[in-house]
This record gives C-alpha cells, structure tokens and sequence, in this order.
C-alpha cells in the first residue's frame, strides 16, 4: 500500500508511507478527510512531498493537523509551516516532548467546536500513547493510529518474526508489547473502548496496516476482549 492513494469512502483518502520502527519495516497511514465545508483535516500526516501537498491540496483547504498520539507526530512540524493557517491538534504532552511542534489544541484536554456534528473524539484513557479516536460521523469512518494494528503477512523477515511474538501477526490485533507496557489503567482503557464501541461506524483505519472495511466495529471488540 506504500505511496498508495485509496478512498476508503466517500471524502476519506488514505495514504500509506514507509516507517523504521524497532527495526521494524512498517507503513503509516495518512487520513485526509472533507469535512464538507470544503475543508480538511489531514490525521497522522506522513513525509511531506511537493507531489504529495499538490495532491491534498487539490481536495480542499487544509484547515486541520491531527497528531492522534505521542507516536504519530513525526512529519507534524514540516506540515503545520507548509500549512501555517491549519489548526494542530495533538497530545498536551507532545508541547512538552517537542517544543518547537507548534500545537494549537490538546486533544486529550480540550473539545473542538469545529468538530461538532462532524467527529466523535474518544480519548483512549489509562493509556500512555495519550491516543485520541476520531469517528466521522457522514462517512461511519473511525480514524485511529496505535490502539489495533492490521499489518497481514510482512515480508520483512524481522517484522514478520516481531509480529508473530507480539501476537499482531495477520491479524487484527494490538502488539502483546503495548499491552503489557502501555495501560496503566486498565479499567479506564475498557470504559474508553466501549465508548468507542458505542458509536456508529463501519469502517476501520488504523495507523499501520490495510483499513478493515468489513466488520470493524466486531474485529475492535474481539481484539479487546483480553482488557476485562
């Protein structure tokens, strides 16, 4: 899917990038989603190409970045100067770790007016990667980065031997390591997925891995069956 362009609905363009992680070969998707005022919010932005910005500008007006956790933030800087109007969103503690990543609104602490009738927001609670799920509402799309992983089969020896001891090996999953190191807050967590859960959406995107078009909302719920 790397450097793929794919609609997986109406007005929701997801595009995948290569990432190193833990020597890991990964792609990170980027979400851009209309937000039918003619504007955009781009979640989880990736390198920022002259293609690829020619590319998202010809959907509409970049108005909002969306750094949904403390992972998910690496190519931010370089879209919010090449974007200066657009508001960011992202982690409280991303200004901290980062202080020259300009960020206009913590997600984890402040509502957005903007997103009204547009996105659900549910804040991951008790977990440390501070993620924020976004739920568009007209398209049933919800939007997420590390909270469920959907990589299939890699070919990259080391990734496909880390994905089969993490337990996210083809398929729908959350790594065993984030398990055990990320919730401190357990209870917290569960009530946050369920709230997730609650909500109308037929579609997944997460950040690394092919979006599940069918059955999202049940392949959440079974890889969270181990947080009761």
């Amino acid at each position: 899917m790397t450097n793929e362009r794919i609609e997986v609905s109406r007005g929701v363009i997801v595009e995948a990038g290569p990432v190193r992680f833990l020597g890991m070969k990964l792609e990170s998707n980027m979400t851009i989603v209309a937000m039918g005022d003619g504007g955009l919010l781009v979640h989880s932005p990736i390198a920022l190409t002259d293609e690829r910005r020619a590319a998202v500008e010809a959907l509409g007006e970049v108005r909002h970045l969306y750094a949904p956790n403390t992972f998910h933030h690496l190519w931010l800087e370089p879209w919010a100067k090449a974007f200066p109007k657009a508001k960011v969103h992202a982690p409280s503690q991303l200004a901290k770790k980062y202080p020259s990543v300009r960020v206009d609104r913590a997600h984890d602490l402040e509502r957005e007016p903007a997103f009204d009738g547009v996105f659900d927001e549910v804040r991951v609670r008790g977990f440390e990667l501070v993620e924020t799920v976004l739920v568009h509402r007209a398209s049933g799309s919800a939007v997420c980065a590390d909270i469920v992983h959907n990589i299939g089969r890699p070919e990259h020896g080391w990734t496909r031997t880390y994905a089969k001891l993490a337990g996210f090996y083809d398929r729908v999953a959350i790594s065993r390591i984030i398990r055990w190191t990320a919730f401190r807050d357990r209870r917290a967590a569960r009530e946050s997925v369920d709230e997730l859960l609650a909500l109308r959406f037929e579609r997944l995107i997460v950040g690394h891995g092919a979006p599940i078009v069918e059955d999202a909302r049940d392949q959440l719920a079974s890889a969270y069956r181990w947080l009761e």
